[in-house]
C-alpha cells in the first residue's frame, strides 16, 4: 500500500551553509522510524538525538525514536517495515544484508569482559561452568558474546540483563563475569571500575577474526579509560546507522548530510561516541552505502 507523501523543496536557500545538500523537491513520508537501543545505551541516546535532528530536516515528516534491544532485533524491525532506519554493529548484518544498506559508518565498540577482582577467572575459558551476562536479549553484545563462547568451546551459564542491571549484579556477587560490546568508556563498567578486571582478550580476537573475517579488528582499551586499569587487548566491532533500500535516495541523502554535520550535537555528552566523522563515514565493510549516502559522501569530496 502506498503512503501519501509530502513534497519538500531543499534547496540552496535552506541550507546554504552545509556542503553536499539537494538542490531539488522531492518527496517525503510522513512518517520514520529510527530503531536505537535499550535504557541508557549509547544507541539509544544517539538515536534520540539524531530523530530531534531529521525533525528539523525533514519538515512534514513524523520522526521517531523507538526503543529495542538494539542490533538483532533493530535489523528485524527493518526487514518486517517497522522501522526504515536503524543502529546496529556490523557483525550481525553481514549476515543478513538483503534489502539494506549503510548511511555510515559511526563508531566502534569494544568488547569488554569485566570480573571481580578477586575472581579466579583469568582467561575466557575459565567462564566455563559460570554466570555469565551476555547484554539485552536482541542486543549486539549477545549476538557476539554467544558467537566468541561458542567458537571457544565455553558452557557459560548465560544470562540475558542489561549493562547497568549486569554490573550491579557483578558487584553484588549474583553472577561471575559481565560481558558488553559498547563504546568506551562504557558506563556501567565505569561505575563499578574500582571492584572488577578487565580480560585480555588478544587470542580469541585473532579467532574470531579468522573464523569471521570482516567486522572483528584486534583493538586495545587505553590505560585510564575505567581510573587505574591497565590498557585491555580485545577487538573492536563498528556501528552502522542502517537504512532500508527502498528509502529514497533523497532522503537518504538528508539523513547522511545530518549525521555527519550535526555529529557534535548528536554525540554530545557521549565520548564513545565522538569519532563520528566523514573520513570514517565510509567504511561500512561489506554492508554497501545506500545510493543517497553516496551521493551525499561524493558531494561533500569535490
Amino acid at each position: 500500500m502506498l503512503l501519501s507523501r509530502r513534497t519538500l523543496l531543499v534547496g540552496a536557500a535552506a541550507f546554504a551553509a552545509v556542503p553536499g545538500c539537494t538542490s531539488h523537491s522531492f518527496e517525503v513520508p510522513p512518517s520514520l522510524v529510527l530503531a536505537t537501543g535499550p535504557e541508557g545505551a549509547v544507541f539509544r541516546e544517539i538515536g534520540a538525538a539524531l530523530v530531534a535532528a531529521l525533525r528539523e530536516q525533514l519538515p512534514g515528516c513524523d520522526v521517531t525514536a523507538r526503543p529495542t534491544g538494539a542490533s538483532v532485533e533493530n535489523l528485524r524491525l527493518l526487514h518486517s517495515g517497522q522501522a526504515q532506519l536503524a543502529l546496529s554493529s556490523l557483525d550481525p548484518i553481514v549476515e543478513d544484508v538483503a534489502g539494506i544498506s549503510a548511511v555510515g559508518r559511526l563508531y566502534d565498540s569494544f568488547m569488554q569482559v569485566a570480573v571481580p577482582t578477586a575472581s579466579p577467572v583469568r582467561a575466557l575459558r575459565d567462564l566455563s561452568g559460570r554466570t555469565v551476562s551476555v547484554g539485552p536479549v536482541g542486543s549486539g553484545t549477545e549476538f557476539t558474546a554467544t558467537r566468541l563462547l561458542e567458537l571457544l568451546g565455553v558452557r557459560a551459564r548465560l544470562l540475558r540483563m542489561s549493562h547497568t542491571e549486569a554490573a550491579q549484579q557483578l558487584s553484588s556477587g549474583g553472577i561471575d563475569a559481565l560481558m558488553a560490546l559498547t563504546g568506551i568508556p562504557t558506563p556501567a563498567i565505569t561505575s563499578v571500575q574500582d571492584r572488577v578486571r578487565m580480560l585480555d582478550l588478544p587470542e580469541e580476537a585473532s579467532q574470531l577474526a579468522d573464523r569471521f573475517p570482516g567486522p572483528y579488528v584486534p583493538a586495545t582499551i587505553p590505560a585510564t579509560t575505567y581510573g587505574t586499569l591497565p590498557p585491555n587487548r580485545t577487538f573492536a566491532v563498528p556501528n552502522l546507522l542502517l537504512a532500508l533500500n527502498s528509502l529514497s535516495a533523497d532522503v537518504v541523502e538528508v539523513v547522511t548530510r545530518t549525521v555527519f554535520t550535526e555529529s557534535a550535537r548528536i554525540v554530545r555528552g557521549h565520548p564513545e561516541a565522538s569519532r563520528i566523522n566523514v573520513r570514517t563515514g565510509i567504511a561500512t565493510g561489506q554492508v554497501p552505502l545506500h545510493p543517497g549516502a553516496e551521493r551525499w559522501f561524493r558531494s561533500v569530496k569535490r
